[in-house]
């Protein structure tokens, strides 16, 4: 069996203009062994879905700091099941509250992580989701 790297796109939907930590887990994702996509700053659900698709990703980071996280994660999710591609798992990060964050993995985010957050958890999340080591999974 072959192995394939897992893919993240990391985006930052919305208005939010504060970046930093987006490239923080970003850079942490490719040390890691994962090909990682940017979609840079102030992306639309619609755009962030679109690149998802054209570049075959595993997965979705959402970074938001801007308190429209209830509104632009769950978007993410709607317009992946409207495409068919809801296999690709969603995950966010940013100022998100504990309540908020409970609803939003009832709405099909798989995990939210929080500032002071240690990048490795996501990287560890990742790799445990996809059963795989190294940054890469398994395919057939």
């Amino acid at each position: 069996m072959a192995q394939k790297k897992i893919r993240v796109l990391i985006g930052k939907p919305g208005l939010d203009g504060h970046d930093r930590g987006a490239k923080v887990v970003a850079r942490a994702l490719r040390d890691a062994g994962m090909e990682v996509v940017y979609t840079g700053l102030h992306r639309s659900p619609e755009e962030i879905v679109e690149t998802a698709i054209q570049e075959d990703v595993d997965a979705i980071g959402l970074s938001v700091l801007s308190g429209a996280h209830m509104t632009l994660l769950p978007r993410v999710v709607e317009l992946l099941k409207e495409q068919k591609v809801d296999d690709i798992l969603v995950f966010g990060g940013g100022v998100i509250p504990e309540e908020d964050r409970q609803l939003l993995l009832s709405q099909g985010i798989k995990e939210v992580f929080v500032p002071g957050n240690a990048t490795q958890r996501t990287i560890e999340f990742l790799k445990e989701h996809f059963g795989e080591r190294n940054g890469a999974h398994k395919v057939s």
